[in-house]
């Protein structure tokens, strides 16, 4: 490969001219190897050379990188496709391509100004095969160029060039100050190339991404006329991000004649444009010019509802700004009529989520399933199972995404009007006092006038909500079209918040009024839901009360069907996770909640970054932005605070130091409080490493055993999730029973006799699954089938087919028979009204007598209701499984009582390693707050089961809605009025620790106090209820209250 020559002239962009010594040899050859062909008439081989070489303007990269063999045939074919286009049913067309094994070539003919909507794509392939897989270890480079002349004389077209090659970085592995060095962390190709200016530019772009969530976009302008503009991000945080750029200046009518794509050793991806007008666009801009004298900065050069022309700047600068919004989105299924100028930047990706809103929430039940809801008996198992499977088939098969997607595009003009709603609603007229009013519609006048959605603004009124109603009945053609697009006003109705319009973001998210959910649906109104999209993900979170806490979810698909799955049931699945905790949380001052994401089918090897963007998008809502042009304050519809409070959950475990320290970053006041399960070195207070979710589990067990008068070591039991999880791990080391069988990710272990215990205890301390049993320690009746065997005779002749089916429905098997049953891990509705069955013998007698549903929604509440009814005692997962909900709670309160400094002293680990003295014993006041909460819940189910004959299942329901509803009911009151009562109940309701260490009036003066009346009513109303019970005598609370009012004036 030839080199660039060491005088190549600097041009106006800071990069060197690629400028070939060898050209003249190069054309020589050529001219001689098109003599050999005899392809192109010998008279007119010298001319297409010279128009070749020097008229058409190609860059003299494109020569240094193509043998003269190559460029031959790309002349011949020029001339060919000339004369094929003189024929006017064969349009013009060059697709040329080279590949090798670090680099490659493309070459097409490109009118400009103007996206290509039909062939190949370039540089969407660039962007799949070397911009989106791009990482330090193998990244790649671009060149990109506009060839100066036109590609023949009839046809406005030039060359775009592109020239890609893997870089060969100065250092691949920087550490330290060199990480922000960019002599250190640029390709050398690069730093031969770049001016000084262009270094000192990109320098201050990488510090500035490395210290940012989302892209930094700068511009300026240069002595050609030209406008640069330079992105940059971090690698693989986006994708499409290139060709969607490209669609996006074309869209207002400017073209570039070079662009760069640089990556840096340090995970930075930097892409420089060089933009200016199109002919067709300036010809109009001058055509507006003389004929209007309205001001340049109040229209467009392409669409201008004034006529008048708008400068460059303008349009670079709408450029710059809905760079961020394409940084979210790249690419939607609204992507050609952005390309054709249909639709808007805007409106494209307004589209995509309404497209996703609409997908999850389009009220699709009907009158008809009313109807059965009030004629079927929700107290009978089979009823509701006959309803849920009923509401899951109707949501299926009324509207899929592709029926959902072809009525919006087919009425695109609502969806149009649909957006002018919600900008109108969320940015253009929203409800602010006097003097933020203006300063919105002064931004809108500055910021977004370019915009042609926002012309379109100009142009006509937006319609009223009303207006619109009647519109979409009038334009739609039947009731299917008219729903999907009701159900996108309703979701410009019914957001309360948005970062749509932040100037910077890495994902889009909206706070959502849940008033629109259904109650038929979803009987439980939640307290709020966020609704996040980016390129990689969808997601949402759900809570049941202001002060709320619940881990993150990460859900990924192993294929296309289980994805299709996955995004039907995903807010559901959050919807019941959240109830669930909500119910679980009655002990504590927060309420349940819960957050999904969802991972798109081709962002499956990305949950962090997924998460990143969840984090950081929710993040927008919650903090008022501080910083102009990156951070703007938000048009807030909620008109209050809010804080929310995440946990780890399935994929999320090792996310949550990172979530916390970029609250911290992002300027949180509660960023300490942000995360829990955090690691130890950040206060976390780690459930696994502690037992803190199976000592609530297994007081139930105790309790069971206790009220029974069972011994232990002669109770059998079965347990899903091993030893090599959380819960599975702590469950083996803290019983003594006889375990029978253990299920676990690797397989099925399984002894009549009694699993061997101290082997056992090992995996369990080791963290590891049954496949690293000792199986020379089984009985002879015993076995291990793992997922991975096939055709396995067990010890009693019965053969097993598929060691993964084994495994998957062993808890369903004859085999999986014991006194007790601990699911500690494996899917929700593993046990349901369907399969429930075979968990009865051939009399009709259940394999298990007693269960306490340790892994959340294990069973189904109608297959909990069948077992009871049977007799079997069953503790469901919002009962048994709170001890990590009552740990978590627990760090926070430390978190929000503390300084930063007092929480690193106290609460974080040392740098030598130890665990301050404060820790090891607010640790201990932890679990024994979680022993007593699940002991005192226990008796008060046991008690009011032998009293009412309810069903455990039903009276956990009831203790937990008796709790939550007093508890609200207690905010109305002035009991926390009362200072002497207030302070007496939080000498009790706080840990002894933690008052040891911190005055109380200092707690009351540091927490927040919205947190602290919910720990006062928490502690009253679970108190109350327990004692109680859920059906109290008419003079029952003031009889409890008067204790409680003595004690405090005895104390005052």
């Amino acid at each position: 490969m030839a080199i660039l020559e060491s005088s190549a002239p600097v041009n106006h962009s800071g990069y060197s001219d690629n400028v070939y010594s060898g050209k003249q040899e190069h054309r020589d050859q050529v001219y001689g190897i098109l003599e050999q062909n005899d392809l192109i008439p010998k008279h007119r081989i010298d001319s297409e050379v010279g128009w070749f070489y020097d008229v058409l303007g190609l860059d003299d990269m494109y020569f240094m990188l193509e043998k003269p063999e190559t460029v031959a045939g790309h002349i011949t074919a020029l001339y060919g496709a000339e004369l094929s286009s003189s024929n006017k049913s064969n349009p013009f067309n060059v697709a040329f391509e080279s590949a090798y094994e670090n680099s490659a070539m493309f070459i097409h003919n490109s009118v400009p100004g103007v996206s290509k909507t039909d062939g190949v794509s370039y540089e969407k392939k660039i962007d799949s095969e070397f911009l989106d897989i791009s990482v330090p270890e193998k990244a790649f480079r671009v060149e990109s160029y506009r060839s100066r002349g036109k590609v023949s004389k009839s046809l406005d077209a030039s060359l775009r060039t592109y020239f890609i090659n893997r870089c060969d970085f100065v250092n691949p592995e920087p550490k330290g100050d060199e990480v922000s060095d960019i002599n250190q962390v640029s390709d050398r190709t690069f730093l031969a190339k770049a001016t000084p200016s262009v270094l000192d530019l990109y320098s201050s772009v990488i510090a500035k991404v490395l210290s940012r969530t989302g892209p930094v976009i700068v511009s300026d302008e240069l002595p050609s006329g030209e406008h640069r503009v330079v992105i940059g991000y971090r690698q693989r945080s986006t994708q499409g991000y290139f060709s969607a750029l490209s669609d996006l200046y074309h869209y207002y009518s400017m073209f570039s004649s070079r662009k760069y794509v640089e990556q840096f050793s340090n995970g930075v991806t930097i892409i420089s444009m060089y933009l200016d007008l199109a002919k067709h666009a300036k010809r109009l801009a001058a055509s507006s010019g003389s004929s209007s004298n309205t001001s340049s900065s109040t229209g467009s050069p392409v669409l201008s509802a004034s006529g008048a022309p708008v400068s460059i700047e303008d349009n670079v600068n709408q450029i710059k700004k809905e760079a961020s919004l394409l940084f979210c989105i790249p690419n939607t299924p609204f992507q050609t009529l952005f390309k054709t100028g249909e639709l808007s930047v805007q409106e494209a990706v307004y589209g995509y989520v309404g497209w996703i809103f609409a997908q999850h929430f389009l009220n699709r039940l009907g009158s008809e399933y009313a109807t059965l809801v009030d004629i079927l008996d929700p107290a009978n198992p089979t009823d509701v199972e006959v309803l849920s499977k009923l509401k899951k088939r109707l949501r299926q098969e009324t509207f899929t995404r592709e029926l959902i997607l072809d009525i919006m595009l087919r009425h695109r003009e609502l969806l149009k009007d649909l957006y002018s709603h919600f900008a109108e609603m969320h940015y253009v007229q929203a409800e602010a006092p006097g003097s933020v009013a203006d300063h919105l519609a002064s931004r809108l006048k500055d910021d977004l006038h370019v915009s042609l959605s926002m012309q379109r603004l100009q142009d006509k009124a937006p319609l009223s909500t009303e207006d619109l109603r009647v519109k979409i009945t009038r334009v739609t053609t039947n009731d299917h079209d008219a729903m999907v697009m009701r159900a996108l006003l309703d979701f410009n109705e019914h957001v309360l918040k948005t970062n749509f319009y932040q100037p910077t973001k890495v994902a889009l998210s909206f706070r959502m009024d849940t008033g629109f959910l259904p109650a038929i649906e979803y009987p439980t109104k939640p307290y709020g839901l966020f609704l996040v999209v980016g390129n990689e993900f969808r997601g949402f979170h759900v809570r049941f009360q202001d002060v709320a806490r619940g881990g993150i979810r990460i859900v990924r698909s192993r294929n296309a069907e289980a994805f299709s799955i996955n995004q039907r049931t995903l807010f559901d699945e959050n919807y019941s996770l959240a109830s669930t905790q909500h119910r679980k949380n009655k002990d504590i001052p927060e309420g349940g909640s819960k957050g999904t994401i969802l991972l798109n089918m081709d962002a499956q090897d990305k949950p962090f970054v997924a998460f990143e963007k969840y984090v950081d998008a929710v993040l927008d809502l919650l903090l008022t932005g501080q910083s102009p042009g990156i951070k703007n304050r938000l048009v807030d519809r909620l008109g209050r605070n809010e804080i929310l409070f995440f946990g780890p959950d399935e994929g999320t475990a090792g996310y949550m130091d990172w979530a916390s320290q970029h609250a911290r970053k992002r300027g949180a006041p509660f960023w300490k409080a942000f995360t829990t399960g955090k690691s130890q070195t950040m206060g976390g207070i780690p459930h696994d490493t502690y037992g803190m979710t199976t000592r609530s589990v297994h007081q139930y067990v105790l309790g069971i055993m206790r009220e029974l008068e069972l011994d232990e070591s002669l109770c059998t039991k079965l347990q899903t999730g091993g030893p090599d999880g959380d819960l599975g791990s702590n469950e083996i080391k803290i019983s003594h029973d006889r375990t029978t069988a253990i299920v676990d990710g690797s397989g099925v272990l399984y002894d009549p006799h009694g699993i061997d215990r101290e082997e056992l205890v090992r995996l369990a301390t080791a963290r590891q699954m049954i496949q690293h049993f000792d199986v020379s320690r089984l009985s002879p009746e015993g076995f291990r089938v793992l997922v991975d065997d096939f055709q396995v005779t067990l010890p009693d002749g019965t053969f097993v087919q598929d060691g993964l089916a084994f495994r998957n429905t062993f808890h369903l098997n004859p085999l999986a028979s014991a006194d007790f049953f601990v699911p500690c891990g494996g899917r929700p509705e593993s046990v349901d009204i369907n399969n429930v069955a075979s968990l009865f013998d051939a009399e009709g007698t259940p394999r298990f007598k007693y269960v306490v549903e340790g892994a959340n929604l294990f069973f189904t509440q109608d297959a909990r209701l069948r077992l009871e009814k049977a007799g079997v005692h069953l503790f469901k997962d919002a009962s048994a499984n709170k001890g990590g909900v009552t740990s978590s709670s627990l760090e926070v309160l430390a978190a929000l009582s503390f300084t930063d400094d007092e929480f690193s002293r106290l609460m974080c680990k040392q740098e030598d390693g130890s665990l301050p003295a404060f820790y090891q014993e607010y640790v201990a006041d932890v679990q024994r707050f979680i022993e007593a909460n699940a002991a005192r819940e226990f008796a008060c189910l046991w008690s009011e089961s032998k009293r009412t004959g309810k069903p455990k299942s039903i009276l956990s329901d009831e203790l937990s809605v008796a709790i939550v509803e007093l508890r609200k009911n207690l905010e109305s009151t002035n009991l926390w009025d009362n200072a002497a009562l207030r302070r007496l109940i939080m000498r009790e309701a706080l840990p002894k620790r933690l008052l040891k260490e911190v005055e109380l009036d200092t707690v009351l003066a540091r927490v927040p106090l919205n947190y602290l009346k919910a720990i006062f009513g928490a502690y009253l109303a679970s108190h109350f209820v327990y004692e109680y019970g859920t059906d109290p005598g008419q003079f029952a609370f003031f009889e409890f209250m008067s204790r409680y009012s003595a004690k405090a004036d005895e104390a005052n």
